[in-house]
């Protein structure tokens, strides 16, 4: 019989009680990097050595907050407060790459309930894999490739604790009873990470608030173009462009260097101070890279996310090059189904659609009554089969009749339903590039130069618009209508 390893954990201060919040986020710095630095340490020690005399374990910080009081909050405020009295904690990963936000929320909650939050080392383990992360120098080799068994000497990420609970309503309390301060745990804020990494080629610290999605690469070079013309002048408050491999530029005329391998979803960032800035990702087709880039994107805790995508037009009146303003949609994308059920209305949501509205009409120079001549409002529709123009048409178009659809794509609705369950603004703003149900499929040679023109103005509609948004109070565009009975105070 095999006897277990002596354990081995890093020095930590006892918890303590903060009413500052950069203080507490400080102390949540040190906590972490004293737990991540220890198994970074361990591990480089076993890699040279090979020496499993001793197994390593370190904690995820932890923030919590104690209240008794029932006394009543701001109603209007969809974020920044607990229901009700009790215990409530969140463990943190990467203080560093959160600390505005961390000091935002921190500060909110001690100025609410004017109680102070106490900050300490949690009971939940760090994996090793999370921890020598930001060590692009050290690479965790496969259970078995090393001389030592990794899972007895480490903690692994553990699939069983890293899940969507707490927001999808799961009923999450950690295992001290505590209900969550914060819609995700620190296991599976680091799980998003690394996947963001993997699919974007780029680093999450470069991520920013607003995050436009597309489905059509022109609007990549389009977006480079606009960063280019930011970066030039000086008062624009844009400071660097980034782009896949975390090439970094902030000379409008230093050329975006090319990665050796393109990533799935390529990512593009024009940085702002605090995150304010705009991040443009190319998702490609369909619901499952949707869902895939929404998932891992929430734990940024982004203000609002936008699709800006083509889509096939369902009615003879449109033109090609028309846009179509979402503000209901028909959810047979089917990805989502067992996270939240299509019979959940999906809203619009007024501050985003009053944003992409006056952004089509500051780009397009048209208004009012004018603007029912490139833009119909109206339900879209998402679909998983990209040819299902080749199936009998008699089912799916009676279900897009009965919704009075009037555009079809393969995001949109899978992009704003995970913004309904995650919690972040979402918004659609659609090109039409086909209408099959009226013989003008999207082939070779059809573009029509008002076509062309259009595609031209819709990445800026939704650049204008995430401009108009971020002008905005945090308390405006976070609505109540995205909060369930039971919160987080965290966005």
């Amino acid at each position: 019989m095999t006897r277990p390893l002596p354990l081995r954990t890093p020095d930590v201060p006892d918890a303590a009680a903060f009413t500052d919040p950069a203080a507490a986020v400080a102390r949540l710095c040190d906590l972490y990097d004293a737990a991540a630095g220890f198994l970074t340490d361990a591990f480089q020690h076993m890699l040279n050595t090979g020496a499993a005399d001793h197994s390593y374990r370190a904690f995820y910080p932890e923030v919590r907050l104690t209240t008794t009081s029932h006394a009543r909050m701001d109603s209007r405020l969809a974020y920044g407060h607990v229901a009700e009295p009790g215990s409530y904690a969140t463990t943190i990963t990467r203080p560093d790459l959160f600390r505005h936000y961390l000091e935002q929320q921190l500060g909110l909650l001690i100025k609410n309930h004017d109680v102070a939050v106490t900050v300490g080392a949690s009971s939940t383990p760090m994996p090793v894999h999370f921890a020598v992360a930001r060590d692009e120098s050290i690479t965790v080799p496969q259970d078995g490739a090393a001389d030592f068994q990794l899972r007895d000497v480490f903690d692994v990420p553990d699939l069983a604790v890293t899940h969507d609970d707490i927001v999808n309503g799961g009923g999450f309390l950690y295992p001290d009873g505590a209900r969550p301060l914060a819609p995700f745990t620190a296991q599976r804020i680091d799980y998003s990470l690394a996947r963001l990494s993997h699919y974007t080629a780029t680093d999450a610290g470069h991520f920013q608030n607003h995050v436009l999605f597309t489905n059509y690469q022109f609007y990549v070079e389009e977006f480079e173009a606009y960063a280019r013309l930011m970066l030039a002048d000086p008062n624009s408050g844009y400071t660097a462009f980034v782009g896949p491999g975390n090439a970094i530029i902030i000379d409008p005329d230093t050329p975006l260097p090319s990665t050796a391998k393109t990533p799935q979803m390529p990512t593009y960032h024009l940085k702002r101070k605090h995150g304010a800035g705009i991040t443009l990702v190319n998702i490609g087709v369909g619901p499952s890279n949707a869902k895939t880039a929404t998932d891992h994107i929430a734990v940024l805790r982004p203000h609002a996310w936008l699709m800006v995508g083509h889509c096939a037009g369902l009615r003879n009146s449109q033109r090609l090059g028309d846009f179509v303003l979402a503000h209901a949609y028909l959810r047979e994308d089917h990805v989502l189904d067992d996270d939240l059920p299509v019979w959940v209305p999906i809203p619009a949501l007024a501050e985003i659609q009053i944003a992409l509205e006056d952004a089509v009409e500051e780009v397009t120079k048209l208004e009012g009554y004018e603007l029912k001549r490139i833009m119909r409002t109206g339900t879209v529709a998402t679909i998983d089969n990209r040819n299902w123009e080749l199936r009998d048409h008699s089912g799916p178009v009676q279900r897009l009749s009965q919704s009075r659809a009037v555009a079809l794509d393969m995001e949109s609705a899978t992009i704003a339903a995970n913004g309904f369950r995650f919690r972040v603004p979402y918004g659609t703003l659609l090109c039409v590039s086909d209408k099959p149900l009226h013989g003008e499929l999207k082939l070779p040679g059809m573009a029509s130069d008002f076509y062309r023109g259009q595609v031209a103005n819709h990445l800026m509609i939704g650049i204008r618009a995430m401009e108009k948004l971020r002008d905005m109070p945090l308390e405006r565009i976070h609505s109540r209508k995205l909060r369930s009975f039971e919160e987080t105070a965290f966005l």
